[in-house]
């Protein structure tokens, strides 16, 4: 992982100066009405690394709602993961769009991407301990962010798929996990045994990057003494969910039908898991 220097934080400014964008663009008025989207910078150091994620949820709702860490695909923390995060957020969540990788690395190709998720891959105790720090900085955020703590969830996309079921496998004190098209692999299937949230997994019926692991995942959350599901898409391929997968074919294609069921699914799995007592 880089080190924090000059290199890193002329990339954090100039991350910031686009965030600062994408906040005036949520502010600006459209039709005499003001958008309420609060889009906040959050940081936070852990190992040495400093880390910029982003808090976002609709300041028009008073009430406290459900806290989700959000791990966006291995491009990690960009432009459009700030609105998908947006979009998923509306009026019932309050999301922490989470920086896996430090402020220093911001991906820009595929290439990037690769070689920035390859150390979190390669040490599953390193992306399992700053996921873990992701939860315990939105935890800290209820004071100042309408969070209700008895209702946390965690939700990834690819590369966050796979950090967030590593968050379920460390034992993590939230309701539910959802992955969207994730690695499915683990360094220790004995993990699911302490399993505390409800995993929901859902991955393409035609994705060869994680279909070979089916059949391990599901002999893996046999074991999890809590509620789960593997649901698998049919027709479509990795990265269903994922609007800039715009090649017409290939191994990563965004599928809207495919977006769309996973999303209704992902918020009925939310929705009940809230609604069921505590563990």
């Amino acid at each position: 992982m880089a080190a924090w220097g000059r290199g890193g934080m002329m990339r954090s400014v100039r991350f910031f100066a686009v965030l600062g964008l994408v906040v005036a663009a949520v502010c600006a008025p459209s039709g005499g009405a003001w958008a309420r989207m609060v889009t906040r910078p959050v940081a936070w150091t852990l190992d040495g690394t400093r880390f910029e994620s982003v808090l976002i949820y609709d300041d028009a709702v008073s009430a406290r709602r459900p806290g989700l860490v959000m791990v966006p695909n291995w491009h990690g923390v960009n432009a459009i993961a700030i609105d998908k995060a947006r979009m998923i957020a509306g009026r019932d969540y309050v999301i922490l769009l989470t920086d896996m990788y430090g402020a220093s690395v911001r991906p820009t190709d595929d290439a990037q991407s690769m070689a920035a998720v390859k150390p979190l891959m390669g040490d599953r105790v390193l992306m399992r301990r700053r996921a873990a720090q992701a939860l315990a900085v939105l935890k800290s955020l209820a004071g100042t962010a309408p969070i209700d703590l008895s209702r946390l969830a965690a939700i990834g996309f690819c590369f966050g798929g796979t950090a967030v079921l590593d968050l379920a496998r460390s034992g993590a004190d939230v309701r539910a996990v959802v992955s969207f098209h994730g690695n499915l692999t683990t360094d220790d299937p004995g993990l699911a045994r302490g399993i505390h949230a409800a995993v929901l997994a859902m991955n393409g019926a035609d994705d060869r990057t994680t279909s070979p692991d089916f059949a391990s995942f599901l002999a893996e959350m046999g074991q999890t003494p809590t509620p789960w599901q593997f649901v698998v898409i049919g027709h479509a391929v990795h990265c269903f969910t994922e609007t800039e997968a715009t090649a017409p074919t290939g191994l990563c294609r965004y599928n809207p039908a495919a977006a769309r069921q996973s999303y209704d699914l992902m918020h009925r799995w939310l929705a009940a898991r809230f609604a069921a007592p505590g563990p």
